[in-house]
Parts: structure tokens; sequence; C-alpha cells
């Protein structure tokens, strides 16, 4: 446990009662931003008569720089303030229109809203307020791009054969959302400027509920788009998937019929060249599916809460773009998990190699040790029979010098029987030469 001081009111300064309490606590450095965080980014406020139309960039490698300098130079043309260096989004009026632009990991928005009564649904949108240099010079690429337009439900409501000229004579998707205070229309096609459109015709909504609607609507299109990154690639590596699961198949098939060592050790290289090809995929894809995963999720709440209520003979939004979103999200999902499937495979094939490689290592091993054993009782016998030599011929020179020496005392008349000397010393020598070469060899064995 933690020990903490004991209060001493003569350490602590008097408090200023003109002082809220709150001052005197002691808050997290970052507790000011992570409370406001929930404030950043905030909807916009739209009447009846807003045309709305917004880009999604991908980055690209562009870095924040390039779209600060870019949004100064539209600022610098209409005498507005730029953003703060560092912002991650900036909501600036420019008089004829209003700017959000807003800076998210992958990709930055730039939503325009223009306000004007009178024109016919699309016949003018936001971004031809803009001037088309800049709009070219944007940097990053383009992902999504949508028109929405906001007008008054008229008296009677209009059909489907009557909108579609909006639309480019296009198939239509509608539904009631929100309790039936709106109406949404839509083809979910790209039309001749390169954008979606959406037409809300409003019943009973007011403002901020128009400004959640219509933002709920751009972060949809923008998040299935960005779902939708992920399927390119999971196609692309899909056969590459195939052709590894098949040799790792084949490899498999050939550990039963292994001969020796060096066939081990050829499939555990194949099987560590799969392995790397296959972490070289995960850490390339592993990334874009995360995201895909959580842009579906975020795509799936956006649709939840439209609050969708179905018009008889047309789609709904929640009919329309689940079922063409899904299958390419299933195909991601599908790819990503043979992957980490083909990645457990290859890791317990690998396991089972190895396992037979330090089988036949230890078998080799016990082999040699028990030759090493072998050469050691031979090396053993051996000294025993040199050490038994070695006994009989120093015993030998040492009966010689003795019968020199017992000869001499003959010839000087001090031994009289010089032969009898020599036999009787045999056996002292022999003893005594043992007795030196046991002595040696446990001197050798001490430590």
């Amino acid at each position: 446990m933690t020990d903490y001081e004991p209060f001493d009111p003569a350490v602590v300064p008097a408090a200023d009662p003109r002082l809220p309490a709150a001052s005197l606590l002691p808050f997290h450095a970052e507790r000011e931003r992570l409370f406001n965080e929930l404030h950043t980014r905030p909807f916009p406020v739209l009447e009846q008569g807003a045309r709305i139309s917004q880009l999604a960039l991908l980055h690209g490698g562009c870095g924040a720089d390039a779209e600060f300098r870019h949004i100064e130079a539209l600022c610098a043309r209409h005498a507005i303030l730029p953003p703060a260096p560092g912002a991650s989004c900036c909501y600036q009026n420019f008089g004829g229109f209003e700017l959000r632009w807003e800076r998210h990991t992958e990709f930055s928005t730039y939503t325009f809203i223009h306000r004007v009564e009178g024109p016919a649904p699309f016949a003018r949108t936001a971004l031809s307020l803009l001037p088309p240099e800049w709009l070219a010079q944007l940097p990053g690429e383009v992902i999504s791009g949508l028109h929405i337009e906001i007008h008054a439900m008229p008296t009677p409501a209009p059909t489907a054969d009557a909108l579609r000229p909006h639309f480019e004579g296009q198939r239509l998707i509608s539904s009631w959302v929100i309790d039936k205070k709106a109406r949404l229309w839509t083809a979910y096609r790209i039309h001749d400027d390169g954008l979606g459109r959406v037409l809300v015709l409003n019943r009973e909504l007011n403002p901020c509920q128009l400004g959640r609607l219509v933002r709920r609507l751009l972060e949809l299109e923008t998040y299935r788009m960005m779902v939708l990154l992920a399927f390119p690639m999971a196609r692309a590596i899909a056969p590459s998937i195939a052709e590894m699961d098949r040799r790792l198949a084949t490899i498999n098939e050939q550990i039963n019929a292994i001969r020796g060592l060096d066939d081990e050790r050829r499939l555990l290289g194949e099987l560590s060249g799969l392995a790397a090809r296959i972490e070289h995929l995960r850490s390339d894809t592993n990334f874009r599916f995360s995201a895909a995963r959580a842009y579906y999720e975020l795509v799936l709440a956006r649709l939840e809460e439209l609050r969708e209520q179905e018009e008889p003979g047309l789609q709904t939004f929640n009919e329309f773009l689940p079922r063409r979103l899904t299958p390419a999200f299933r195909t991601c999902e599908a790819v990503a998990g043979r992957l980490d499937d083909l990645s457990k495979r290859i890791d317990r094939a690998s396991e089972l190699l190895r396992t037979r490689v330090e089988l036949t290592l230890e078998a080799q091993n016990q082999d040699l040790l028990q030759s090493m054993n072998q050469r050691s009782q031979m090396q053993l016998q051996l000294q025993q029979a040199v050490e038994g030599l070695s006994v009989v011929a120093i015993s030998y020179y040492l009966v010689g010098l003795v019968k020199y020496m017992a000869g001499s005392l003959h010839e000087m008349g001090v031994l009289a029987h010089p032969e009898l000397v020599v036999g009787l010393a045999v056996p002292v020598c022999v003893f005594a030469v043992w007795r030196g070469v046991q002595r040696l060899r446990r001197g050798l064995h001490m430590p």
C-alpha cells in the first residue's frame, strides 16, 4: 500500500474563499483535452434548402502540412483566418458557403455547405462555388464524394418516377427515417460529376436533427468505401494463399515419407520459407483488414441510427447496403482467417518436424555416446595392458641392475652366491614397480 504523508495545516496555505474549491484540485494534465474530445467535430446545424457536398480524400503520403497550406490558400483568397497549426479540424464560413475540414487517421473530409432555395435538386451544388483550380489541387486521392440536398416535403409526396430524373434515370432507393419525420432518396450510383447523390425531403425534423441526419449519411458513404478498400487486396492475395495451402498439404504428405535427417532439414527449410511468406502477407494486410472490420461496425451503427421505415415497393438503405457490402467484407474476413489458419498450421507442421529432427539427433547422440563408451573401454583395457607391460619392463631393468651389482660384489669376494640374490630380487622388484604404478595412478585421479 502507498504511504501518504499526514496532513499538516501549517504546510498548506489557506484557501482564498473567493476561489472555487475545484481550482485547488490536482487535475490530470490531459483531463481538459480528453473532456473536450466529446465536443470536437460537432454536427452542422442545417435548414431546408441546404446543399451539402463532401469529398473524402485518402492521405496517400500527403502530410497535414500540405492540407494546411491548401486550406490557407482558400482562406487567403476570401480573406478568412486560416486554421490553427496542428489542428485536426476546421470550420469556417466563407460567406457564400461553409467549409468543414476534418482530418482522420487515413483520410480527410472536406464538407461544403451552401444554402439556397429554389433550384431543382442537384441543379447546382456547393462545389460550384469553389475555384476549379483549388479543387483540382486537393492533396490526396478522392475515395468518396457525395451531394446531399435538403428540401421540404411537398404535398402530395413525390413518387419515384417524379424524382428519377434528378438521379439521371437510375433505379432509386428510398425509406422513411426517424419516425417518418423525413424521407431519403438515392440511387447509390456515381453520376456524371463523379459523385453520388442523396435527397432529403424533410417533414418535421428541426435544424439540429437535420444536421445529425446528414452527418450520418456522409459518414455512411465514407465508411462503406473505406470498408471496400480491403476487398481488392483480399482478392489479390487469395491465389497466393491457395497456392501456399496446397504446398503445405504436399509437405505434410512428405513428412510421412521422410527417410533421414536430410529430408527433415529440407522440409523444415521449405516450411520456414512458407512461414516467412505468410508473415510478410500478414504484415502487409493486417492493418487494412483490421481497419475494414472497424469501418464495417461503424457502417452498421450508422444504419441502425437512421431508424428506417420501409416504403412499399422500394429498397431501404438497410436492405441495400449490407446485401452488397457484407459479402465483400466477409471475403476480407475469410482471407484474413485463412492467413491466420495457414500460419498456425505451418507452425504445427514446423514443430512436428523440429521434434522429429530432435529425436533423430538424440538417437545419433546416443549412438555416438555408446561408440565413445566402447572406445573408452578399449582405451582402458589397452592402458591396463600397457601398465602390465610397463611393470614387466621396468622390473626386468631393475633385476638387471641387481644382477650387475651382485656380480660385482661376487668378484670383490663380498657375496658368495650372486644368483641367489638375483633370484630373490625378482619378486621384490616386480612388487615395488607394481606398487609404484598404483600410487601414480591414484595420484593422477586426485582433483
